[in-house]
């Protein structure tokens, strides 16, 4: 397939064909980052600039070193020491990278839509960049969503990764649905591959209105529930998400203890699920919350620290499939 995706928002309108395109696309650079060297000159005079308006260890180190591993030149922006300070825009702190001969923007913001409203600007200037979305308020996380795919379809068939092979597969996604773009980016992806979602937490962090989602989705199926055991009974793979504590000031949980004792995933509650199934979590873990130590660390479960190589993979492929069709426009 020609790869024709010049930004990377959000993943809601993906097809079947542009994922597997992806996920070939990142196989072929997890052979680089296994090999001696691990590094090829696909994005050489490239410059990528991280534009990270709110604070990132996992993404923004992962598309730093997927960068370098392509030998583009790197721009990182640090928005405490910048002019917004000063009361500059963020399009213009945009536009003043963009002086400097960026190609492309891996934009991460608390407020949802800003990566769009600067790819709008980028496209309006006719300047070519491409844009990618780390990560926007409630909206999506679209390379949390590709990496979590990649990694479950490489645990399926290591050598051909394909969205085709999660078909007729349960996947449970637990914990603070409202609040996580990390959920939505998988919901629009693991239900395009044709899995059945299950979505569980408390009824205020799953609101019913999550269930319109279906009729948006793909070939998949999604279910609600604010019981944790039909959501994971034979489940093939266990998604859980960060519990972001700040929401506690909301009222929206009596106490992160409860929430463990109704929907932390333990060895004990793996029981439900399918024999081999596979834990998974974006990061960072709050131990003992959403999920238990002991199941964290078991290799026999976790694909925690899958997710995290996945995640070079697949950012190196979303650079250089969007850095290439900037270089040839």
């Amino acid at each position: 397939m020609t790869w024709t995706r010049h930004h990377v928002l959000g993943l809601k309108d993906w097809t079947p064909e542009e994922y597997d395109t992806l996920l070939q696309t990142a196989s072929s650079f997890r052979e680089v980052l296994s090999s001696r060297t691990k590094k090829v000159p696909a994005l050489q005079g490239v410059v990528v600039t991280n534009l990270f308006f709110e604070p990132s260890t996992r993404t923004r180190s992962s598309f730093e070193l997927a960068a370098k591993r392509l030998s583009a030149d790197i721009l990182n922006f640090s928005p405490g020491t910048s002019s917004l300070t000063k009361g500059e825009t963020i399009l213009d702190t945009a536009k003043t990278y963009l002086a400097m001969g960026t190609n492309l923007m891996v934009i991460r913001h608390k407020q949802a839509g800003v990566p769009q409203a600067i790819a709008l600007e980028m496209d309006r200037l006719n300047t070519g960049v491409g844009i990618l979305n780390a990560g926007d308020g409630q909206h999506e996380h679209p390379s949390q969503g590709l990496l979590d795919l990649f990694t479950l379809c490489c645990l399926l068939d290591f050598d051909h990764p394909r969205s085709g092979l999660l078909k007729g597969k349960k996947i449970a996604i637990v914990g603070d649905i409202l609040h996580s773009r990390v959920a939505r980016s998988n919901i629009w992806s693991l239900t395009a591959a044709g899995a059945t979602v299950h979505l569980v937490g408390p009824p205020t962090l799953v609101p019913e209105w999550f269930k319109g989602m279906e009729k948006e989705s793909h070939q998949g199926k999604l279910f609600l529930h604010w019981d944790l055991k039909p959501a994971l009974e034979k489940a093939d793979f266990v998604m859980t998400l960060r519990l972001q504590k700040e929401r506690m000031t909301d009222y929206l949980l009596p106490s992160l203890r409860e929430y463990h004792q109704q929907y932390g995933i333990t060895h004990r509650r793996l029981a439900w699920c399918h024999p081999h199934v596979k834990i998974l979590h974006p990061g960072p873990v709050n131990r003992g919350v959403e999920i238990s130590s002991e199941l964290m660390d078991d290799p026999d479960f976790s694909l925690i620290q899958q997710q995290v190589t996945s995640g070079i993979a697949v950012r190196m492929a979303l650079l250089f499939l969007i850095g290439t069709l900037s270089i040839n426009n």
